[in-house]
Formats: C-alpha cells, structure tokens, sequence
C-alpha cells in the first residue's frame, strides 16, 4: 500500500498532538482525517477495512479501548495503532492482544510511528 491509497483516521482529543500527526503524515504522502473524539469518528460515516486508525488510548466519553472493541463488534478490521501519554500496561496488554498493531508512548518518535504504519500495511497486504 502507498501513502496515496492509505487513509489514516487519527483520533485525539489533544489538538496539537492531532495536529501534529496530521501534519507529519500528510507530509509523508497519506490521506489523512482528524477527529477530536471517538464519537466524533463513529458519526463520520463508513471507513474501509483498508483504513488504518491513530488512536489515542485516553480520551473523554468513547476511550479508545472501547472504540477498538466497538469496531471489532461491528466486524470492522482496521489496523490500530495506540498512543498515549500514559505508560499503562494493563492497556497496552489488551490493546495488542485485541490486535492492535503497536501502542507507542507521547511523544511519538516519527520514524518509530511511520515503521508502525508500514507494518500495518504490509499486513493488510497480507490479508488481501
């Protein structure tokens, strides 16, 4: 997959850290879409299983644990990958074993976070 046919959905209610990601990716060659709320991504409208999610871990309302349990439910396969500002191990057990790509600590080391990204595509490649 290329940055051009990849679509990353990053969902954060930090705005410079949205911000920040959206930037950066779009700089990297990726269609990108914000959203300061799991909620606010749920009302969007359909995703493609091809998609791929940036999903920070603690958030008001919807955390994004249960969005990743919301979107399984609903037989939604998107890759995820975490991030949060808290190192919380209990979270980053059931995020990877619910089979969450990576679950990266803030601040995000942008190669650290692009290798993740190409992970999840190789491994959508894969399923296809």
């Amino acid at each position: 997959m290329t940055g051009a046919t990849l679509r990353i959905y990053v969902i954060d209610d930090d705005e410079s850290a949205r911000m920040g990601l959206g930037r950066l990716l779009r700089s990297a060659g990726f269609q990108v879409k914000v959203f300061a709320s799991a909620q606010e991504f749920l009302d969007h409208g359909p995703v493609e299983n091809g998609d791929l999610i940036i999903l920070d871990v603690r958030m008001p309302g919807i955390n994004g644990l249960e969005l990743q349990k919301r979107l399984a439910a609903k037989g939604r396969k998107l890759p995820i990958i975490f991030i949060t500002g808290f190192e919380d191990p209990l979270a980053r057990g059931e995020a990877l074993k619910s089979g969450a790509i990576a679950f990266l600590q803030k601040p995000v080391d942008e190669q650290t976070l692009l290798g993740a990204i190409d992970a999840a595509s190789r491994r959508q490649a894969n399923r296809n």
